[in-house]
């Protein structure tokens, strides 16, 4: 059975996002977004996560200017036979964004650049549960970027 291909509606560049729900600390955006892979990019998708993998330790670097708690990609086959990627982060609102003057940053969104199909879907969030002890270390880390 045939299915249609699924279409890609983006956000613009300047959304804003949703609301938090009240489960999301003030101070914090929980999103998760999804983009599809450009179609024959599906082994450079690979080599790209390979790259964040293989280079872990860079990403420390960036985590406090980018105010980052949280950050995880997922990949999915869809029914339509396409390749997308779902990215869920959870992040200070003051976050400074990628910083692309690191290297690893500024590779990681080469990639993107040539891997995924511009801009994300943004799913809406609706709740966020964390033990307490971790609330407050996630809650001190988005407003500061520092451990204590």
């Amino acid at each position: 059975m045939a299915v249609d291909e699924i279409p890609f509606h983006p956000m613009p560049r300047d959304f804003d996002g949703f609301p938090m729900p009240s489960s999301v600390p003030p101070g914090m955006r929980l999103e998760l977004s999804r983009a599809p892979i450009v179609t024959g990019k599906e082994g450079e998708l690979q080599e790209w996560m390979d790259t964040i993998n293989d280079r872990y330790p860079e990403h420390q670097e960036a985590l406090s200017n980018e105010r980052q708690i949280f950050e995880a990609t997922f990949r999915s086959t869809e029914a339509d036979g396409s390749t997308w990627i779902y990215h869920l982060s959870l992040m200070g609102t003051d976050s400074a964004g990628l910083d692309t003057n690191l290297a690893l940053s500024a590779e990681h969104a080469a990639f993107s650049g040539r891997v995924k199909q511009p801009g994300w879907e943004e799913l809406v969030p609706m709740f966020m549960l964390t033990p307490d002890h971790i609330r407050k270390q996630m809650i001190h880390w988005a407003a500061t970027g520092e451990e204590h």
